[in-house]
């Protein structure tokens, strides 16, 4: 392993290479219904984009927004935590069991992962804030620094792109936090929580070009002109989302 990786938190352990993982992946959202049809739901971009990188792993889902209980921890290796058009701030009542989960996970060394609102919900549940950015859409694909390397950002790279779909932001870190990622239009873009093998990230790994696209479409009344074809052009360009889908895979191997 390379130095320059960085040093491992203590609680990475390896995993027996035998090992099969379940991973419980909490839907906390849904693509637009006509995007959902032609392209799945979150938890199933997020299974075709991880499970090259995990054979033979399980995703079970369960979709807490619609009322289904949270996932038995005892029963699973780890969580991953998808997207929502909602906002952690909301007064939606499965959110509030749902950071009790995050903690609850913390506590029993599970490891999770959580993308765009399972990012703020993470950092929300950890003591961080999160509001909704006087900056604006975050729409298209962004780059972002990679600011503390780890040894699971495997093949590593010290700047990535990826696609990203947010106007909420995570404006102060929970306690302990480390900044793994951001930009200075995200500055918070990836995070690490202290104690728990615990990490996410504001980008959406799980979109590629066509699902990207169709979303900034199916809300052109709501971002502006500009920005929405500005966004449109910069999926053009080659994204770091295979990359990315290699570290949470890694992430969630050696922890």
């Amino acid at each position: 392993m390379s130095r320059g990786c960085g040093k491992t938190p203590a609680f990475v352990r390896a995993r027996p290479k035998a090992a099969v993982m379940r991973i419980a992946i909490v839907e906390t959202g849904a693509p637009p219904p006509a995007l959902k049809r032609r392209h799945g739901g979150y938890p199933q971009m997020l299974e075709r984009l991880l499970a090259p990188f995990l054979p033979g792993a399980s995703f079970p889902v369960f979709s807490v927004f619609e009322g289904a209980p949270p996932p038995p921890l005892a029963a699973f290796d780890g969580l991953l935590l998808t997207g929502s058009p909602a906002g952690v701030y909301e007064p939606h009542a499965w959110i509030a069991p749902l950071e009790a989960l995050v903690r609850d996970a913390a506590r029993a060394g599970k490891p999770q992962v959580g993308v765009c609102f399972g990012h703020q919900l993470m950092a929300q549940a950890f003591g961080g804030r999160v509001e909704k950015s006087d900056k604006g859409w975050g729409v298209g694909a962004h780059s972002y620094d990679v600011f503390a390397p780890r040894d699971w950002m495997r093949p590593f790279a010290r700047r990535i792109a990826c696609a990203v779909s947010h106007q909420d932001q995570v404006t102060q870190l929970p306690p302990g936090a480390v900044r793994l990622a951001g930009s200075d239009f995200c500055p918070n873009g990836a995070l690490e929580y202290p104690g728990a093998p615990a990490v996410s990230f504001q980008m959406h790994p799980e979109f590629d070009h066509a699902f990207a696209a169709d979303l900034i479409r199916a809300r052109r009344e709501r971002i502006p002109a500009a920005l929405a074809d500005e966004a449109l052009a910069s999926l053009q360009r080659e994204t770091d989302r295979m990359r990315i889908a290699q570290w949470i895979a890694a992430f969630f191997q050696s922890a």
